[in-house]
């Protein structure tokens, strides 16, 4: 094998981590802002790109970087290495709820594509780069752009999903549309395209979106029942607007619940 055989555990129900244990030499990389805890002794080491260009000189580095910076990711990821006699071990966790998704990339042909802000770590050894779309309707309107992520190699990725995850296996030509969101990855064997919903009433009043995504067989597909992207607009329509000032649960009733409760802050 390229990559490191790491071994792990997840541990949790709706916020989850992963406990990866780390034997001599062993290494595991992730993204900036996911590491929980780690074992005293573990080595830690700020990558510049990608991780897997560390090795093929400054043009592979910044080559490494530029794929970084096209997904939206920051310039650099985070090593860590046991480089200790006995096994170490080093946590890492998910950035709000939902699950931790363990990809074995040997049992997917080597390759894995997913949203650009799913990955959370991987054994050392395993690329993470970028996959273009060859499509204009993908690019424009698939909601996470015309670049995803994919994973690559022989070793371990883990990939987090918001909300309930679903699995969907796809037979060849059997079709699958889901919201362009909640698509957390899918298989290399995997078509993948953006639909116009259609007719003007959805188009108006659907309030689904004008496109979703249209996922085509043979091949596996990983569904999040809670984009990160509708979290937050939920949170922001929640929010008080206007410094502090509560827009209420329906207006009429919103307003009489802060009169009677003494705040008439209207």
């Amino acid at each position: 094998m390229n990559a490191h055989e790491i071994d792990y555990v997840i541990y949790g129900e709706e916020m989850q981590y992963v406990e990866i244990e780390l034997d001599p030499q062993e290494g595991v990389v992730a993204e900036a802002g996911s590491f929980m805890m780690m074992d005293d002794g573990i080595q830690m080491e700020t990558i510049f790109g990608d991780g897997s260009a560390k090795n093929k000189g400054l043009i592979g580095s910044i080559l490494g970087a530029g794929k970084r910076i096209l997904t939206g990711e920051s310039l650099f990821m985070t090593a860590f290495y046991n480089n200790l006699v006995g096994k170490k071990r080093i946590s890492f966790a998910s950035p709000y709820p939902g699950k931790i998704l363990p990809i074995d990339l040997s049992e997917f042909g080597g390759k894995f594509i997913c949203q650009k802000d799913a990955f959370l770590c991987a054994a050392k050894g395993v690329t993470i780069g970028i996959e273009f779309s060859k499509r204009l309707g993908r690019g424009l309107f698939g909601g996470e752009g015309f670049i995803m992520q994919k994973l690559e190699g022989d070793g371990m990725a883990f990939v987090h999903a918001g909300g309930t995850m679903a699995k969907r296996v796809l037979q060849p030509g059997e079709i699958l549309r889901v919201d362009t969101g909640c698509i957390v990855g899918f298989t290399q064997g995997i078509d993948y395209d953006v639909e116009f919903v259609g007719g003007i009433k959805n188009t108006i009043f659907g309030g689904e979106g004008l496109f979703f995504a249209r996922l085509q067989g043979p091949g596996t597909v990983y569904i999040q029942s809670l984009p990160f992207s509708r979290l937050a607009g939920r949170v922001l329509a929640s929010a008080p607007q206007g410094g502090g000032k509560d827009k209420g649960e329906g207006s009429i009733l919103g307003g009489l619940g802060n009169l009677l409760d003494g705040d008439n802050r209207f």
